[in-house]
């Protein structure tokens, strides 16, 4: 095999001569031999962006010269289009650094030009202020693809209310049978909730939009020229599209990352309302007042067993959220003093969140134009149940429901809505357990 010799100050590392990484890269392999999950390529591919604005920003104030700064800024464009997988794990010590030189190596190697990984493609940078910052930008982008995606999710479920308006059901408290209400009121709360995750969602953009780069090593900018500082991120802007801003206190966005905390807290928000719904949604299917969609056989040993796979699925996403966001606090509260050595995990967990809940919110929106209500079962359900004398209250008052139920209970009947008939008259029945009465926000005096 023909190979190639690198050098660093640790000593001499032999690679196979089409290697398309350096003598970092080849350490870090060796360092960290952890399988199972990657560095997520949407933070690759913000490296690269954030590679570009650096290497525009050297060149048009003269500190690359053009052939190599040019050399440079193709091999970003390059992993822009065609993508790079990293083959280090995100579980990295380092705060960053190996994926960094990864990075670095990457781009000296397309670009050639006589490049190097840290004099060239690296200059005036530091892991401590090129790595947060390219989170940030990962974590912004992939929040814009779950906000739409969440707000497919949000007009799922308002079709859903609308085409569930006009059929009664029975609200249930502790799993209990309760109170009147229609089908379309239990699911257009459902998208009021989804209505929230939308708007935390797309607000919380503004808590990442904060960056650190220029600031190098702590903060302070040590070794990078001030028309470099003031420069850069303006480049970063014109590249992504994105509103990122230096942060005033660089040495305070290079410590501190509570801004992780925060919007990790959001997309929790978010897994806990997935959760719920989901719950209330298999909950729903086996009480037969609503019909899931079949998508697949359950059983190996039950024929013609149906489960609700997608909910579980979405369930199990809203877990491992959960799961993300004691990481990503964890890794936030554990950085010390100037720098957060822990922020691959951290970075790892984030965008893995994001990720997930994207893929939850497309699946249960898709899943869910399924659903159809057994109109006939919810029928059956409310008009047996006796709570819907509860919707009398203003007519006959507290005693004379209680009444009326007792008296019912004595009887062998099952439906309750035609004794009620019976008891207080057809008018009086319909008019209070119409839809759009039970739904009117209290009564009329």
């Amino acid at each position: 095999m023909n190979t190639r010799t690198e050098q660093d100050f640790l000593g001499n590392i032999e690679l196979p001569a089409d290697a398309p990484w350096g003598i970092h890269t080849a350490r870090a392999l060796q360092n960290f031999p952890i399988s199972g999950t990657p560095v997520p390529a949407s933070l690759i591919r913000a490296l690269a962006q954030v590679k570009k604005a650096c290497a525009l920003t050297n060149k048009e104030l003269g500190y690359l010269p053009e052939e190599k700064a040019d050399a440079i800024i193709s091999a970003c464009e390059d992993m822009l289009i065609s993508g790079v997988e990293s083959p280090l794990p995100a579980l990295q010590g380092g705060a960053g650094t190996s994926t960094n030189l990864f990075v670095n190596e990457i781009i000296a190697c397309k670009a050639e030009a006589g490049v190097h990984p840290i004099e060239d493609v690296s200059l005036h940078q530091s892991t401590n202020d090129v790595y947060p910052t390219a989170v940030k930008v990962a974590a912004i982008q992939e929040l814009h693809s779950l906000a739409a995606s969440v707000e497919q999710l949000q007009g799922t479920f308002q079709r859903l209310e609308s085409r569930f308006a006009h059929i009664p059901t029975i609200g249930k408290t502790e799993l209990v049978d309760a109170v009147p209400l229609t089908l379309g009121a239990e699911f257009g709360a459902y998208a009021e909730a989804f209505a929230r995750d939308r708007w935390r969602t797309f607000k919380c953009e503004e808590r990442l939009r904060v960056v650190n780069l220029g600031g190098t090593a702590v903060g302070t900018g040590l070794t990078a020229p001030r028309s470099y500082i003031f420069l850069v991120t303006d480049k970063l802007r014109e590249i992504t599209g994105l509103g990122v801003s230096r942060g005033e206190n660089l040495i305070d966005q290079t410590a501190n990352a509570d801004a992780f905390v925060e919007v990790s807290g959001i997309l929790k928000a978010c897994a806990s309302n997935l959760l719920k719904i989901c719950g209330d949604l298999r909950l729903l299917h086996m009480n037969k007042k609503i019909k899931l969609p079949a998508v697949q056989a359950g059983s190996s040993i039950m024929p013609g067993k149906v489960n609700p796979v997608i909910l579980e699925s979405v369930m199990q996403i809203g877990i491992k959220v959960q799961a993300n966001d004691f990481i990503i606090t964890e890794c936030a509260s554990r950085g010390s003093l100037q720098i957060n050595e822990f922020m691959p995990l951290l970075a790892s967990a984030l965008l893995e969140s994001m990720e997930l809940l994207n893929a939850a919110a497309k699946m249960l929106a898709n899943h869910a134009e399924g659903i159809v209500a057994d109109e006939a079962e919810c029928a059956r359900q409310f008009n047996s149940s006796i709570e819907i004398v509860t919707a009398f209250l203003p007519s006959i008052g507290y005693e004379r429901a209680t009444e009326l139920v007792e008296t019912f209970k004595k009887t062998d009947r099952s439906d309750f809505l035609i004794y009620l008939t019976e008891k207080l008259g057809a008018d009086l029945v319909e008019k209070t357990l119409a839809p759009q009465n039970l739904m009117a926000l209290g009564h009329r005096e």
